[in-house]
């Protein structure tokens, strides 16, 4: 089965094509990005595994409009020379209250969707967007929606539980967990390279950020929670903050739902690295800028990595110790002095970094601790996407 997987953010779209064979594992075909949305021009490109003549070099391209960019996505892979579309998986950040597991999207999933944006409207209006309009150029195949919450399903409900009255509670008002498919694709290379840990900590540091605690493989208790703006320090979202700060906030905005639109923007896209450093969402600009001198830049990333320790060090307590630390996503996977602040004054307690491997460049699963450290440190590239084929296939199997 060849398998469409389309993975949607704030400003661009990723998509890849799987070819799924039984008891095998999915085959990648080719992947692409369409970046810069709603920028004045937008680029795409393709990467293909073989000589097909698939790929094609990054091309500045129109897409102002989210709606420019999905047609442009969907009539690329919907090309004469593309593999036909079989199955089509997209990754939905917020499942809701009701949605228990990834699925076959129907009608009803569709309309519980949309009652899901409530808690992930930075996220769910637009891969709501993509849903209607892939099911609309492929209506022949099945779609599947999986969730980026599924993963943290095993924590506790001490771990899950706000203190909250019980009224919000039953209303779907929980910790519920993100970049789970990220989490699920780093243990799952774990376990086949043999080196899966017992008590372990995944920081997937991009530009939307999660430290996550995991025992024997299964997630115990992670950073973000009702939504993906907590925890800690990102790109454009605050991570945690004082509630009172947020009734101060609309305060100071004003009254009514314009003071809460106002404020949940700011939340999202104006908060985080971006407040703090007064420049665009760019580590390796904020890393340039305090490398020349830049005050606020220099504090930004002292503010940032201290969150990331932090969130470390207190999971390291929870778990009674940690046997590995596991850093992906776009900073974890490629910043080194992310990294080796993130660990930096650890000596002590045994947490050692091989600087010569920590510099290099990271290409797969990889151990950048040193032989004498009492912790294993990893960097594993985060496959989102192969794990949402992972699950079409699954569901396309169990189909009656």
């Amino acid at each position: 089965m060849l398998i469409l997987v389309l993975n949607s953010g704030s400003s661009s779209i990723k998509f890849s094509m799987f070819d799924v064979q039984e008891q095998a594992d999915p085959c990648l075909l080719y992947d692409g990005e369409l970046s810069g949305v709603g920028g004045t021009e937008a680029t795409l490109e393709i990467h293909a595994t073989d000589t097909s003549g698939l790929s094609r070099e990054p091309s500045g391209v129109k897409a102002q409009t989210l709606q420019e960019a999905i047609q442009l996505v969907l009539d690329t892979v919907s090309g004469k020379q593309m593999p036909e579309v079989e199955a089509v998986g997209y990754r939905v950040v917020h499942p809701g209250a009701k949605l228990k597991d990834h699925q076959q999207i129907t009608p009803e999933v569709l309309r519980d969707l949309e009652e899901a944006v409530a808690f992930a409207p930075l996220h769910d209006p637009e891969v709501i967007e993509m849903i209607r309009a892939g099911r609309e150029r492929f209506p022949e195949v099945a779609h599947y929606a999986c969730f980026d919450t599924m993963f943290h399903q095993t924590m506790p409900e001490e771990a899950t539980t706000y203190p909250v009255p019980a009224v919000y509670r039953e209303q779907g008002a929980r910790r519920y967990g993100f970049h789970g498919l990220s989490c699920e694709s780093i243990v799952r290379q774990m376990q086949a390279a043999g080196e899966l840990p017992k008590r372990m900590v995944i920081a997937h540091l991009g530009s939307g950020c999660s430290v996550t605690a995991l025992l024997e493989g299964r997630s115990v208790d992670t950073t973000m929670g009702l939504t993906p703006t907590g925890g800690v320090v990102m790109g454009t979202r605050p991570g945690d903050l004082d509630p009172g700060l947020m009734l101060y906030l609309l305060r100071q905005m004003g009254e009514g739902k314009e003071a809460a639109s106002a404020v949940e923007t700011m939340f999202n896209h104006e908060s985080g690295m971006v407040a703090l450093t007064g420049m665009a969402n760019d580590m390796k600009a904020v890393r340039k800028a305090a490398a020349d001198g830049n005050a606020q830049a220099a504090l930004a990333l002292k503010i940032f990595t201290r969150s990331v320790t932090k969130a470390i060090g207190g999971f390291c307590w929870l778990l009674g110790g940690l046997d590995a630390i596991v850093f992906a996503g776009g900073i974890g996977q490629h910043d080194a002095l992310t990294r080796a602040e993130v660990l930096g004054g650890l000596d002590a307690m045994g947490i050692l970094i091989n600087f010569p491997l920590n510099a290099g460049k990271a290409t797969g699963l990889q151990r950048i601790s040193a032989s004498q450290s009492k912790t294993e440190i990893f960097v594993v590239p985060a496959q989102e996407d192969l794990m949402i084929a992972v699950h079409v296939d699954r569901m396309a199997r169990s189909k009656p």
